[in-house]
């Protein structure tokens, strides 16, 4: 196949971490046989250092006509002064938009050799696979008014917490579909206790429920979840939940695993996908060859299964990185005792070697 690939490396260890998997993505490309294209441009903080804008009208049009996205991270300290309309995280929320990303599925899947990485007891979390679906462009982040007014004596914040039905029923949709390729159980997360909008969204995922009866459906709500997630994540196979609640609750899930820097993340739902790792900017170890790429070339490989449906190649990633981890080499974020610490650019290096 062939296919063209939006490159947008963003601020902090992005620049570092997005060319290994494009690295990757290539020699994917030589060994089966697909023309991968690449065009990079700039995003987040990067871009406004250069237009003032974090996403530029280029970068917006250059994901849209592409096949896919590659996004690395973006924000950092320098930007945290801007308004909240021009600050790197809008670009985010902007591609999300325009690009109709409504589904974010953050795989959470415990690499045996990496028990020890984890601050968790081994016994509660060895055999973790689970897979987080959070709604991506409605709820809080999205919804209005929002704003910040006077008052008499100050300020005032405020935001708004909307879901329509065909929103739920969507991203419902994607979580039980993502449940039968996997061990057949929906946990759907809302706060129905005390949030109108988390009462629809229970009702209507009930309703969506009733065209998979093969799928066990069960609720919880998103504190007794984070408390779940923490005494026994091995009761949880696909989490579906809102946009605010799946923010926390992924990075939450990513932690059990060790590092939140092995992890990836695909946004569906339109023609075009995106593909990162849920890590953020990481600015403090920028420059200094010290960021674990694994989350970004996992991110690819759930781009050549998601974005492209070339599941072989997918696994094909996947194994190469299971296989440099057999071996023992690890950045300084999954470093112990007895294992061969390496940086950014030879973890890379390693599991190309591999494929």
């Amino acid at each position: 196949m062939k296919a063209r690939i939006a490159v947008l490396p963003g601020d902090g260890i992005g620049p570092e971490v997005v060319p290994q998997a494009v690295k990757v993505l290539e020699r994917i490309g030589t060994r089966f046989g697909h023309g991968f294209e690449f065009e990079t441009a700039d995003v987040g903080g990067a871009a406004i250092d250069k237009t003032g804008r974090p996403l530029p009208d280029a970068t917006l049009q250059l994901a849209k006509h592409s096949d896919a996205v590659l996004l690395g991270a973006v924000g950092g300290p320098k930007w945290e002064g801007l308004d909240y309309t021009v600050r790197p995280e809008r670009a985010l929320l902007g591609l999300r938009e325009h690009l109709g990303l409504y589904a974010n599925l953050r795989p959470a899947k415990l690499y045996p050799m990496l028990v020890d990485a984890s601050t968790l007891k081994r016994d509660v979390i060895l055999g973790i696979d689970l897979l987080v679906v959070r709604e991506l462009t409605g709820g809080i982040y999205f919804g209005t008014p929002k704003g910040i007014e006077k008052i008499p004596g100050g300020e005032r914040g405020f935001n708004t917490e909307v879901y329509t039905t065909m929103e739920i029923e969507r991203i419902a949709k994607v979580g039980f579909e993502a449940a039968r390729k996997r061990r057949r159980k929906v946990t759907s997360v809302d706060k129905a206790n005390v949030l109108e909008s988390s009462e629809l969204w229970r009702r209507v995922v009930i309703a969506v429920a009733q065209q998979y009866p093969d799928v066990e459906l069960n609720h919880l709500y998103v504190d007794n979840c984070a408390m779940q997630l923490v005494r026994n994540p091995l009761q949880f196979d696909v989490i579906v939940t809102t946009n605010l609640f799946g923010d926390i609750l992924s990075d939450e899930a990513a932690m059990l695993t060790g590092s939140i820097g092995m992890l990836p993340s695909a946004s569906i739902g339109g023609r075009v996908g995106m593909f990162e790792p849920i890590h953020g900017s990481a600015p403090d170890i920028a420059g200094k060859d010290l960021a674990n790429p694994i989350a970004t070339i996992a991110s690819a490989a759930m781009m050549l299964a998601y974005g492209f449906g070339l599941d072989k190649e997918g696994k094909a990633v996947e194994q190469a990185i299971l296989r440099v981890l057999e071996q023992g080499y690890r950045t300084i974020d999954i470093h112990s005792e007895g294992s061969k610490l390496v940086g950014t650019q030879e973890m890379g290096r390693l599991i190309l070697e591999e494929l």
